[in-house]
């Protein structure tokens, strides 16, 4: 019999039947440079890919490869120099800037490398941000923010500021933030970086709770390889551009 604690922590595998056949998200021929003239250097260069609904994606190479250009253009962070960007069926490249920061609000949770917790708040105050924003009652919206603490093993450290965390626990505050709205997409940027293996299984496999859903979608930009088992598909990056893509879990850890 399986223990709470591997069945927690177990890849949640998706029910083909369940799965949609629209795209997530879609690049077309997206090329980013940065600078000018002489100074020019591309980040991503002609890049289309197409990804699904219901998966965990996740997106691999070298640094310096392109890899989290490629997500912030995704998240409509960065605009690209070239082509067309497609999210959740609305095209970024054709949408203002104040409606893509609602747009972004709305639908989209960020796990970037660097934590950006509000020093004044404590961890539940700073898990609950995206709730406050959205308009929630405070009460409600810390109950939520709570519960998602306490699946990622900081129950007890609610009311601890950032200063008082390590940085695998200020990392884990940072992913109950991106989650507590139940965003459409999840754009992760080395999620387990700063965690051990366990923590960073359970946090893979809280993130994998939104691949799964039919109407959402998760991109993670990783070098661990160990949680590929908790991808459906690995995108290979390789100076700017697509260097392969692989669906076949059987080749993962090869």
């Amino acid at each position: 019999m399986s223990s709470v604690q591997e069945v927690a922590t177990r890849p949640i595998r998706n029910p083909k039947s369940e799965i949609r056949n629209e795209k997530s998200v879609s690049l077309k021929n997206v090329t980013k440079a940065f600078g000018v003239g002489d100074a020019k250097t591309f980040a991503l260069r002609d890049v289309t890919l197409d990804l699904p609904y219901g998966e965990l994606v996740l997106l691999v190479g070298q640094s310096g490869c392109g890899k989290t250009t490629l997500i912030s253009i995704v998240a409509g962070l960065l605009d690209p120099t070239a082509g067309e960007v497609e999210v959740l069926g609305q095209n970024l490249t054709k949408m203002g800037g104040s409606r893509k920061v609602r747009f972004r609000g709305d639908n989209i949770g960020f796990i970037f490398q660097q934590y950006n917790l509000i020093p004044s708040l404590n961890a539940v105050e700073n898990a609950c941000v995206p709730l406050l924003i959205a308009g929630w009652n405070r009460k409600k919206a810390l109950e939520k923010a709570g519960h998602l603490l306490e699946k990622v093993g900081l129950g007890n450290r609610m009311k601890s500021y950032a200063n008082q965390l390590s940085g695998g626990q200020q990392q884990r505050v940072a992913i109950a933030r991106a989650l507590v709205h139940e965003p459409k997409l999840l754009v992760c940027d080395e999620p387990t970086a700063a965690l051990d293996a366990a923590s960073g299984r359970t946090v893979m496999g809280l993130i994998r709770e939104v691949a799964v859903q039919p109407d959402r979608a998760v991109i993670v930009v990783t070098h661990d390889s160990r949680v590929y088992d908790f991808g459906d598909r690995i995108v290979s990056m390789n100076d700017g551009g697509i260097e392969k893509i692989e669906t076949d879990r059987a080749q993962f850890q090869h």
